[in-house]
């Protein structure tokens, strides 16, 4: 099922396309204002955003150019300006479409899905099995031993990304830039502390890890318990010391 992400700031229209989307199969999340919008692209990682250009705090076109410089999510325009100019300059600041309102609800769909299908984003991504971890991408569900796991989407995000890589020893730096999309560092101590919350909630400890095992000086990585030991000293990634849970994203 895709994951759309719908900014438009009229109430009206945004409550009539969360639904016509939803009829046809979407999962859709709504902004009603540019930065939120950008916000939530960047947090929740949808598979396309429908984006309004007429918003009420930044323009959309800004948003566009903001949304590009961290992010390749697919983009729709949809707006009621319909001159040329104003569509190539979209285009050319990393629109993958563009639609004029007013539009029907069917043409919209039909769009979303050639540029999903166009970029491959609506292919089934199948589940992975690391031992009793199973992780749903395309649900968004992981379940340990059968029971399900309770995660906030930056956690799922996180334990996907291991997931995928599943033996692979993962460092700080490239899960900064993967996973929270901040290649030049930041969050000083963001990795250690998902890290921490997620052990809590995988049943395991820095100290006596069972998926999770800090190699260090170099990473993480996430691997079976019965692939063999691994180099687990220290707490957190790169050898950084656990840290206490705290609020959920």
């Amino acid at each position: 099922m895709p994951h759309l992400l719908v900014v438009e700031d009229d109430p009206q229209l945004r409550g009539a396309l969360v639904r016509a989307l939803r009829d046809r199969g979407h999962a859709v999340a709504t902004a009603a204002t540019g930065m939120s919008g950008l916000d939530t692209a960047v947090t929740d990682r949808p598979d396309l955003v429908v984006l309004d250009l007429g918003l009420p705090d930044v323009d959309g076109a800004q948003v566009l150019r903001m949304l590009r410089a961290v992010s390749d999510v697919p983009v729709i325009v949809a707006t009621a300006r319909d001159d040329e100019p104003d569509m190539v300059a979209v285009l050319g600041d990393g629109a993958d479409d563009y639609i004029v309102k007013p539009f029907g609800a069917a043409q919209l769909d039909a769009r979303i899905k050639a540029v999903l299908r166009r970029l491959g984003a609506d292919e089934p991504e199948p589940a992975v099995r690391v031992g009793e971890l199973v992780l749903d991408g395309a649900a968004r569900e992981v379940a340990l031993a059968g029971a399900p796991l309770d995660l906030t989407p930056r956690e799922f995000d996180l334990l996907a990304y291991l997931a995928r890589r599943a033996g692979q020893v993962i460092s700080r730096r490239e899960l900064l830039a993967e996973v929270w999309q901040q290649p030049l560092g930041g969050a000083d101590k963001t990795v250690d502390v998902h890290l921490s919350w997620l052990r809590r909630k995988l049943g395991e400890t820095a100290q006596r890890p069972r998926y999770l095992h800090t190699v260090r000086t170099v990473g993480v990585k996430l691997a079976a318990p019965d692939d063999g030991p691994v180099d687990t000293a220290g707490a957190g990634v790169d050898g950084a010391g656990a840290h206490p849970a705290g609020p959920r994203e």
